[in-house]
């Protein structure tokens, strides 16, 4: 359920891409990093074999040992490079793996460092893109520059001045010759050249996009973050926001119950204190135990919100009937729509809770809003809310923003919620939630 609204690039016909290819900065930047890439895929096999040979012929020595785990660290720097190539030339965003964290002591770090799994990916990206960049690259840097001698064949010709001899003997002012064919007018020339314009302009880009393509793939494949590794990153950042979260819950009830509940019992205690003074005396203490009484109800009182704002009773006879009473007491007149074919767990119910009531209080203090409504949808799986409001618009997720702690919040259990505020208006906030928690 959950989606992403991203601006898609224009489509083009097969026609109009072919014609635009050769202005397009598509196929310079590629041509740009096969180009590069081809340098460096020539390296990179220099780097692997002396990787191999060095290690394997000082392994008997010990010596080669650290050599390999120095090799395996290197080269994460060069997919670092890799990684601002495709980048810089290809626009493509590669994930950032995990760093590489140093242990104490030389034998856990090279230990370490041999146990790299971002290290052995860079290994198995520099023997995979070799190849492609090498072989790829060449084929596809030779067809430009055949096609480019081609086109330029004429002026060649007219310059040179060349002279080709025939098995027969027979001397031909000739620059091309394919077999027995010599290409000895300026017609043909002319002809050649044609051809090879066609070739350098429609075709040429397409075998160096398919190129840089590919590299791209291993690029994003072996270089960036596995998705192991961008799971174990959500799920941290999932703790740290639950962990903060609970802390921040626990100081909101600490310090309503020093600072409103225990004061007042404190108060209740000393008035029933000189109330029973007054007793003992012969006075009349009614005036002190009525006061004692109606400081009472306020502690009830407060206890109670305190305990709502920690699991609203509400939410016992489940979220629709909850956010039902939410939405009635709501500044703002709001509509209510709800569609669930099952209950969530308990934990993601009142993460919903508190997202409407958070949302609502937002759309109350800030939106200028006249009407607001508010859609639950949910199924086996997910659930969704959306609140919409007609107010000014300009709402967003930044640092400081209520928006923020709620995304927080939601993410401990693996959700989402996206915001669409554009300035002027309307505003929808959109949260996605797993109806199990985190999966």
């Amino acid at each position: 359920m959950p989606r992403t609204d991203k601006p898609q690039p224009p489509r083009w016909s097969p026609l109009a891409a072919a014609l635009r290819a050769p202005v397009d900065g598509v196929t310079w930047r590629a041509l740009g990093y096969v180009v590069v890439g081809t340098v460096l895929g020539v390296l990179a096999i220099s780097y692997l074999y002396l990787a191999v040979i060095s290690s394997v012929v000082l392994a008997v020595t010990l010596v080669g040992i650290p050599l390999a785990a120095g090799y395996v660290a290197l080269a994460r720097e060069w997919g670092r490079l890799y990684r601002w190539l495709a980048r810089t030339l290809l626009r493509i965003d590669v994930s950032e793996p995990d760093g590489f964290r140093r242990r104490q002591g030389a034998l856990a770090t090279i230990g370490g460092a041999l146990s790299d799994r971002v290290g052995w990916r860079a290994l198995a990206f520099l023997l995979l893109n070799s190849v492609v960049a090498v072989c790829g690259g060449y084929l596809a840097l030779m067809l430009v520059a055949v096609a480019a001698v081609a086109v330029l064949s004429p002026l060649i010709w007219w310059i040179g001045d060349p002279i080709n001899t025939d098995s027969e003997g027979v001397a031909h002012h000739s620059f091309v010759q394919f077999g027995d064919f010599y290409f000895d007018s300026a017609a043909k020339l002319l002809l050649l050249a044609a051809g090879g314009a066609l070739v350098l302009f429609f075709v040429a880009p397409w075998p160096i996009r398919g190129v840089a393509a590919l590299g791209g793939i291993l690029t994003r494949w072996l270089l960036g973050s596995s998705p192991a590794d961008a799971r174990v990153r959500q799920l941290e950042r999932s703790r740290s926001g639950a962990v903060e979260d609970a802390a921040a819950t626990l100081r909101r009830v600490e310090r309503d119950l020093h600072d409103g509940t225990q004061a007042r019992l404190v108060t209740i205690g000393m008035t029933l204190g000189r109330a029973q003074e007054k007793l003992d005396a012969g006075e009349d203490a009614g005036e002190l135990v009525a006061v004692a009484h109606a400081t009472t109800k306020d502690s009830i009182r407060e206890l109670r919100d305190l305990v709502r704002g920690i699991h609203p009773p509400a939410l016992d006879l489940g979220l629709g009937p909850a956010l039902e009473t939410l939405t009635a007491r709501n500044v703002i007149p709001t509509q209510l729509s709800v569609h669930m074919t099952g209950r969530p767990s308990p934990g993601v119910e009142t993460i919903a809770y508190f997202c409407v009531a958070e949302l609502l209080t937002n759309v109350g203090r800030h939106s200028g809003a006249t009407t607001c409504r508010v859609e639950v949808d949910g199924d086996d799986r997910w659930l969704r809310l959306a609140v919409h409001d007609d107010g000014r618009g300009g709402a967003e997720t930044g640092a400081g923003s209520g928006l923020a702690g709620l995304t927080s919040r939601v993410e401990t259990v693996d959700g989402s919620l996206t915001v669409h505020s554009p300035a002027g208006g309307p505003t929808t906030v959109t949260v996605d939630l797993p109806t199990e928690g985190v999966r």
